[in-house]
C-alpha cells in the first residue's frame, strides 16, 4: 500500500487532500483533518450494497454496508488532511479503511460540490461492476439482512440506527435510510413479537424527505 499511497499524494499536483465521507466517518471520521466542509457527490448515491461476511455479519448470516453505488447524488461532507507527513497520513488512512487488496479498485477520486465550491476528494468503496463483492438487492432484502445480521462488531441494524439518528442530529435527512430504518423494524419485530403495545424502532412520524 505504501506505493499506492506514494501515487495518490503525487495526484494531488500540490494540492489540498480532500477525503469525502458518506456514512459513519461523517461522525467519527477517526483521521487528523484541518477543514471540514457539507458536499455533495452527483454521480453516486449512498446504498446498503457492501456484501460483508464479518465484522457487523458471519458467513451465516451475511450483511451490508454502505456504499456508493451508481446513480442519483449523496449528501455528505469533504475532510481536508493536513499538508504535512502527506504519504504517511495517506497510508493510515488506506490501512484503516481498505480491508484487503481487492477492495483498492473501489477507491477513487469525485469532484464533492460545497457552497464553497466544488473539490476533487478521495471517495472508499465506489462499487463497481466487476467486483462480487457489491451486490444489488431488492430494499426489502437489503432490511432482511440487516435486520439479521450479527458480528463481533455488533449489528448491522445498530449500524444502521446510529447511522439515522446521528445525521439527524447533523441536518442530513436521506429518505433511502428512512424507508431502511422502517423496514428493518418491521422485520425486528416479526422476528422479537413483544406484548403490550409496540414500540418503534424510532419515533413514528413523517419521515424526512
Amino acid at each position: 500500500m505504501s506505493e499506492l499511497a506514494a501515487r495518490l499524494a503525487s495526484d494531488c499536483e500540490g494540492e489540498p487532500l480532500w477525503v469525502f465521507v458518506y456514512g459513519s466517518l461523517l461522525w467519527k471520521p477517526a483521521f487528523d483533518h484541518v477543514e471540514r466542509r457539507r458536499a455533495v457527490v452527483h454521480g453516486w448515491r449512498r446504498a446498503f450494497c457492501l456484501n460483508i461476511r464479518n465484522y457487523r455479519a458471519t458467513p451465516d448470516a451475511p450483511g451490508l454496508m454502505l456504499a456508493l453505488a451508481r446513480g442519483g447524488s449523496c449528501l455528505g461532507a469533504v475532510f481536508r488532511l493536513p499538508d504535512d507527513d502527506r504519504e504517511a497520513r495517506i497510508l493510515t488512512l488506506l490501512r484503516r479503511e481498505i480491508s484487503y487488496l481487492v477492495d483498492l479498485p473501489s477507491l477513487r477520486w469525485v469532484s464533492a460540490r460545497s457552497s464553497t465550491g466544488a473539490v476533487r476528494a478521495l471517495a472508499f468503496y465506489c462499487a463497481h461492476s466487476a467486483d462480487d463483492d457489491f451486490i444489488y438487492l431488492p430494499e426489502e432484502e437489503q432490511a432482511r439482512r440487516l435486520a439479521t445480521a450479527v458480528g463481533h462488531a455488533g449489528s448491522c441494524a445498530d449500524y444502521l440506527y446510529n447511522t439515522v439518528v446521528h445525521f439527524e442530529e447533523m441536518g442530513i435527512r436521506d429518505s433511502y435510510l428512512w424507508r431502511m430504518q422502517s423496514l428493518v423494524a418491521k422485520e425486528i419485530d416479526l422476528a422479537f413479537p413483544c406484548e403490550g403495545p409496540n414500540v418503534p424502532f424510532l419515533p413514528d412520524g413523517d419521515a424526512p424527505a
